[in-house]
This record gives C-alpha cells, structure tokens and sequence, in this order.
C-alpha cells in the first residue's frame, strides 16, 4: 500500500527518525540518547483515550449551580452532605424565605441585635459572630456570600436544633 497514510509511508518516516536519531548520538553523544528516548512535547500532550475518560469523569462530577435561590439551596445542601451537616431543601427554603424572602442582602436594622451593633444579615439573618463561629471552610469568608450564609446558618441549627429542618421561627 502506497497511499496517504500507508504503511509505507509510516515506515518512511520512522526510518528518517532513527537516521535523524543516530546522527544526534553520534554528534552530541549520550545525551543525544537520552532525549531520543523521551516522547517529543507534542507527543507526550497528546491525551490518551484512558486520560480523556477520567477528565470527561471529573467534568460531568463538577456540578454548576444558578446563581439563584435554587442554585444556592443545591450547592449549600451538597457541601452540608459532604461536611454531615443535616437539613433538606425544604427545610432551608422555608427558613430563608421566613428570614429574608430569598434576599441575600437582606439586612435586620431594628432587632435587638441590630441595637447592640451586630445586625443580622443574609437569606437566614445570621449575625457575624455567629457566622465566624459556624462558618464552613469552603465557602465564602463573608457574612452575605448565600452559599456561606446558608452552610453557616445551617451548621448553627444543627448543633442548636438538630437541624435547620426543626426550626420554625427566628433561631
């Protein structure tokens, strides 16, 4: 076979490649060897159907959430599961929309703790020394980030409550 793409053709080329490599060694020596060895870096970037798989794995692992209420119930819930802090969507969802009707920069500036300089903030009103004592390492290290707000109000109900599904009212 002599077409594009033959064997012949592809014996060709590995044959100049083996010339090309034996003048190397007889020019520059061992090192020479040690390079013809090696993959050139276009062969070695090349993926193989075995590292395509696991980086089309990953991909489809790697959720996206809206940047929306619904999107931050779904991440908070998924990094609660990952961190066995208890609650459900439902249980969130009411307690924000009682909170701060899905506002994340809902802000209370007439409660007691608004008075004593330390307002509640977010979709589930959480004062910052709440928030820092409750925060969630990786999330957000701020009070109004939902995702932080909600992982943090969450994590404070279960270890006052249960569960942030066991509250019903201001907490």
């Amino acid at each position: 076979m002599t077409a594009s793409g033959s064997p012949t053709k592809t014996l060709n080329r590995a044959a100049r490649f083996r010339k090309i490599s034996i003048a190397g060694i007889a020019t520059t020596g061992a090192m020479a060897a040690a390079l013809t060895v090696a993959p050139s870096a276009a062969h070695a970037a090349e993926p193989t159907k075995a590292s395509t798989a696991v980086t089309q794995a990953a991909k489809a692992d790697k959720k996206s959430y809206g940047n929306n209420l619904d999107g931050w119930i779904r991440q908070s819930l998924d990094i609660m599961k990952s961190k066995g802090i208890p609650g459900s969507y439902e249980g969130l969802h009411r307690n924000i929309m009682r909170e701060s009707a899905g506002d994340p920069n809902a802000q209370n500036g007439w409660d007691v703790n608004a008075q004593n300089g330390t307002p509640s903030k977010g979709l589930l009103q959480v004062i910052q020394p709440t928030f820092d004592a409750y925060h969630v390492s990786g999330t957000a290290n701020s009070l109004t980030d939902p995702v932080a707000n909600i992982t943090a109000a969450a994590n404070y109900a279960a270890d006052k409550y249960g569960s942030i599904d066991n509250v019903d009212s201001a907490y």
